[in-house]
């Protein structure tokens, strides 16, 4: 048992990116069960604690500013302990503005310790992933401040009248990010129709410029090898 728990920490510390992506993949799979629930708020939140925290992690291994990504993490952490204890909702928009700059601050940072050097490493190929999921995080909490600011931004066939739920709002930001369509999920406002061309623009720009880089690095590394 203990050779097990030497083994998984020595796995974390060599591969921080897997784990944070692993944890954020997981987290796509629950949020569609938890926040129909009873407990979906207190769950969700408790959960949103836990990728801040891996972020965080994995921030210390890049170029980025761990304080800073601290400074953005910890209000966002306190704001969602006080929506899921005491219920105080009317913070949500303000830790979805938080936690939309803190994933962005997190992506930009892993972005720079991709393109730091000249050797695609193992953790580089799945911070490629992490990051995509972190900016389809980001994406995903501005439209929750979009829908607060400007209700009725984002449509959708089922209930068009109601506040898009999380599930709906990531679904539509990976729809975005991947460039594969857009789905039921609509912007119908000016300023919510900017953002997701944005995001279009990130995306494909990611693609082309990030993961292309790693996979000839990759390719280069092998045919030398």
């Amino acid at each position: 048992m203990q050779v097990r728990h030497r083994r998984l920490l020595a796995l974390t510390r060599r591969h921080p990116s897997a784990i944070l992506l692993i944890v954020q993949l997981v987290g796509l799979l629950l949020y569609p069960i938890l926040e129909s629930t009873r407990a979906g708020p207190i769950a969700l939140s408790a959960f949103g604690i836990t990728v801040l925290i891996f972020t965080t992690g994995t921030v210390r291994r890049t170029p980025g500013l761990t304080w800073l990504s601290v400074c953005l993490a910890l209000p966002a952490i306190v704001m969602l302990v006080l929506q899921a204890v005491w219920e105080m909702h009317w913070l949500q928009p303000w830790s979805a503005a938080l936690e939309a700059l803190f994933y962005f601050y997190a992506a930009g940072s892993l972005v720079a310790y991709m393109m730091g050097d000249m050797h695609a490493t193992t953790d580089e190929l799945y911070a490629a992933g992490a990051t995509f999921t972190l900016l389809a995080w980001g994406f995903a909490y501005s439209f929750v401040v979009l829908q607060a600011v400007q209700p009725g931004s984002f449509s959708a066939a089922v209930n068009a009248e109601l506040p898009r739920t999380w599930s709906e709002l990531m679904f539509l930001s990976f729809a975005l990010l991947s460039s594969t369509g857009i789905g039921d999920v609509i912007p119908v406002r000016p300023l919510a129709r900017a953002a997701t061309s944005l995001e279009m623009f990130v995306g494909v720009g990611y693609l082309a410029a990030v993961v292309s880089r790693l996979i000839g690095l990759t390719l280069l590394r092998r045919g030398s090898a």
